[in-house]
């Protein structure tokens, strides 16, 4: 249990200790300084304590955002103080300099106090956290907006206070800003302003995001295998369950930040089982077709590759400028100016196609229309969104003048995911080709794509497979912090994928591209892992992990290679087992990874990021 320390004399018909226990602190009250840095010394290092002035005033919202919040190692509102076991040093260490006896002057250089009283109490909590700011110690001061908190000096700003308190309903505010600050107008006009309800209903009865998150993955899954039936009442069927599942994807975050429940685990359950949900109703989408005479793997594998590359150059291009200096452009500006009128701001919103947009549009196909229908729609769609965004982050990295750091240069050379193939071609090319490394990735991929498309399994097909490999290698032999470099990892991806649908395609053998869809799957998951390792700040996956499933290159070489040497039937059950081998080392290692980090109390995260 969470401990707070609330000092200062208390005030008659004060609700701040019963405040604090709703909160799930245990109460203490100091009497003096001296008391205060006790009791802050008793409580064990793996608790979080707060430090609370008792005369405090103000919504219990207020005291719930700036006390337990488990994303900020310290915190603080008007009053109050918090330190996780990450912070607790330096409010140990601020404690003891406001409290003490002797060492000449206090801090601020007012004189030391020789004798600790009750009087030391007034405003300790505002007066640590001075001491904690000018130590240069980050602490969180979270947006209030109309919520109040207050430390009223006497009973007149005190009965003021109370009056703020009462016009200002903080239970709607709290629903209110459970719901992310940024959205797409499906979500925000069409989910929001009921899910937010169903949230708050699950955070009365103790779930927890994870089950709504777990809920959501499950709802998709059954609507996946009711498109699976190939019936027009499975299709309709899909569609609701497709939307349903979102309602609760919606309803996990807004959970989280209803209660404050921030994780590391379920920032990373919520973000990939999004991507696992909707390639499993693309696949089960597929599947029913199959049940009704059409074959649209192709289609389906089309949608899941743009769909992966359209994730990855959202990924790249903010890790490549996130950190970056100067990081201006006139694009940048004209875009902020279309953002402040009202219209176009839901119109550029909504041509991304977000994933709000994105599921309803196929929910809705789904069940009136037919499966090759749905992925036409989500293709134009999807490939429209794709040439708006990259266009415009092309535009912007033209304009600005920014210089990118080391650490977005390496969360580029992370993305690339080049296996040791290339880190063996790196150490022992003398210096490159010296051309760009877009357009080296440029041409790498259009010649193993052409000479898949046009000559199929061939000597041209290996050339090619060859020529990419070196480009591969030489695009990344210098530090990616050229103005357009942050375009290489997803051009690797467009190499890699493409190879493997194109190929899959011309073997023309039952079962192929069902299994390239799984390869690219398993292959697409690994990519979406390393992202979300990189915004956890948990660096790269293990190098041990790339070596063993070889890398975008070493994939992309091999599986050159057995379209060559196989046959068709062959071909397949090959592509069979690889999709298999990378699906279980990459799932282990994971699954591995992101429950040892939870365990082992990583820093909470929240993501509001862009819409998917």
């Amino acid at each position: 249990m969470s401990t707070a320390i609330l000092t200062g004399s208390p005030v008659p018909g004060s609700s701040i200790e019963g405040d604090l226990r709703s909160l799930g602190f245990d109460v203490r009250t100091a009497s003096d300084a001296g008391e205060a840095e006790a009791l802050l010394a008793a409580v064990p290092g793996d608790r979080r304590v707060a430090v609370v002035d008792a005369r405090f005033v103000g919504h219990e919202h207020a005291l719930r955002l700036g006390l337990t919040d488990p994303r900020f190692p310290l915190g603080a509102i008007p009053g109050a103080v918090t330190a996780q076991p990450a912070g607790r040093q330096a409010l140990t260490r601020a404690m003891a300099r406001e409290n003490s006896a002797s060492g000449g002057a206090a801090h601020g250089g007012a004189p030391a106090r020789t004798k600790s009283s009750a009087g030391d109490l007034d405003s300790l909590a505002d007066r640590v956290v001075a001491a904690l700011d000018a130590d240069g110690v980050d602490v969180h001061r979270p947006e209030l907006g109309s919520l109040v908190a207050e430390v009223p000096a006497d009973p007149q700003a005190r009965n003021e206070a109370r009056q703020a308190v009462a016009a200002v309903d903080d239970e709607a505010v709290r629903l209110k800003s459970a719901v992310k600050a940024r959205d797409g107008f499906f979500t925000t006009y069409c989910i929001s302003p009921y899910s937010r309800y169903l949230a708050r209903w699950c955070a009365r009865r103790g779930l927890t995001p994870n089950q709504v998150t777990t809920a959501s993955l499950i709802t998709a899954l059954i609507a996946a295998a009711c498109a699976a039936t190939g019936t027009r009442g499975g299709f309709v069927a899909a569609g609701v369950l497709l939307i349903a599942s979102f309602v609760l994807d919606c309803t996990d975050g807004q959970l989280a930040r209803y209660s404050l429940q921030y994780s590391t685990l379920g920032a990373w359950l919520d973000a990939t089982f999004d991507r696992a949900k909707e390639y499993a109703y693309y696949a089960g989408l597929a599947l029913g077709a199959a049940r009704g005479g059409d074959d649209v793997w192709a289609l389906a594998l089309g949608a899941m590759v743009l769909q992966t590359c359209r994730h990855v150059v959202d990924f790249s291009f903010n890790e490549a400028n996130h950190d970056a200096t100067a990081n201006t452009s006139p694009t940048a500006a004209l875009s902020d100016k279309l953002d402040s009128v009202g219209w176009t701001v839901w119109v550029r919103r909504m041509i991304v196609l977000p994933i709000g947009e994105r599921w309803a549009m196929i929910a809705v196909l789904t069940a009136a229309t037919t499966p090759r229908i749905t992925f036409y729609a989500l293709l134009v769609g999807c490939a429209f969104a794709a040439a708006y965004t990259t266009a415009g982050r092309v535009l912007r990295s033209l304009t600005r003048k920014a210089s990118r750091t080391d650490r977005a240069a390496q969360a580029l050379a992370d993305l690339a995911d080049n296996g040791p193939l290339t880190g063996l071609l790196v150490r022992t090319l003398p210096a490159g080709i010296r051309i760009p490394a877009p357009l080296g990735a440029v041409v790498g991929v259009l010649l193993l794509v052409l000479a898949a498309s046009l000559d199929g399994p061939g000597f041209s097909l290996l050339l090619a497979a060859v020529l990419y490999v070196l480009l591969s290698a030489d695009a990344v032999l210098r530090p990616l912090k050229g103005a357009l470099d942050w375009l290489v990892p997803p051009l690797f991806r467009a190499g890699e994928y493409c190879t493997v649908l194109v190929l899959a395609a011309r073997a023309d053998a039952d079962g192929a591209l069902p299994a390239a869809f799984g390869l690219v799957a398993a292959v697409a998951y690994h990519h979406y892992d390393t992202v979300y390792r990189i915004r956890g700040n948990a660096g790269a996956p293990p190098a041990w992990l790339v070596r063993a499933i070889g890398g975008q290159d070493g994939r992309t070489l091999l599986v050159c290679v057995l379209a060559v040497l196989l046959t068709a039937s062959q071909f397949t059950v090959a592509l069979t087992v690889l999709a298999v081998v990378v699906a279980v080392v990459v799932l282990f290692e994971s699954i591995r990874f992101w429950v040892a980090a939870h365990r082992a109390g990583a820093p909470s995260v929240h993501d509001e990021g862009e819409p998917a």
